[in-house]
């Protein structure tokens, strides 16, 4: 027994339009709300100093997941010159756009002015915590500074992005330009933010590291290099 109404054919047309419609705009809204949000909250190695913005990494992972049929919203809150404190200045506006994964890359500055290394850790803390007060999961992405900073002063820096994680219980990819920063041929004429070819590694190795955290089965079922390796 037919569930149509009892319509005329010009009617039974309408009616049929009116539903099909209307299962594209569900549809829609279905694919829309599967979107998964990511903000990349960072410095000038986040926002593409000296390049375009489609060439910096945030965009690129977007295009990496449109590639595997993801569908992600890269937004890039890169802010040149920026330090932890400016971070926890600008996260409430950031998270109004309630992301589903915040990765926070931000210390770098802190550490090249000489800022106080507890204020950036006790910084890092709170960004992370209240990432996740608003429901939120949150990543911390390591730093570390040019040697001629001095071995001591580099190491108690990068120790910071550990004792954060541990006492967040967030999870850590160790170094943001690993394979990238203090190679020549990666950076620009400053040696310190990637060129076009750098950014596209530091988007490859932040990717295979998001995927771990937003989509675990299919980064399992990639190939098996490993996820900091630099492409070649």
């Amino acid at each position: 027994m037919s569930c149509l109404p009892r319509l005329g054919f010009p009617a039974a047309s309408r009616w049929l339009a009116a539903v099909v419609i209307l299962l594209s705009v569900l549809g829609a809204r279905a694919s829309a709300a599967e979107t998964k949000t990511i903000i990349c909250l960072g410095d000038s190695l986040t926002a593409g100093y000296g390049l375009t913005e489609d060439q910096a990494y945030p965009a690129l992972i977007e295009s990496l997941a449109a590639h595997d049929h993801l569908a992600w919203k890269v937004i890039n809150a890169g802010v040149s010159g920026d330090t932890t404190t400016g971070g926890l200045h600008r996260l409430a506006w950031i998270l109004r756009a309630k992301p589903d994964l915040v990765l926070i890359a931000l210390g770098g500055n802190d550490g090249l002015r000489g800022l106080p290394l507890e204020l950036t850790r006790d910084n890092l803390v709170r960004l992370v915590e209240q990432v996740q007060a608003s429901g939120a999961r949150v990543c911390v992405a390591g730093m570390l500074l040019p040697r001629n900073f001095g071995e001591d002063y580099r190491s108690q820096f990068a120790g910071i992005f550990p004792a954060v994680v541990k006492a967040t219980h967030c999870p850590l990819m160790p170094f943001l330009l690993v394979g990238v920063g203090g190679n020549p041929s990666l950076n620009q004429s400053d040696g310190i933010h990637p060129n076009v070819v750098g950014q596209q590694i530091v988007a490859r190795n932040v990717y295979r590291f998001l995927l771990s955290q937003l989509e675990p089965a299919f980064a399992t079922s990639m190939a098996t290099t490993p996820v900091y390796a630099p492409a070649r």
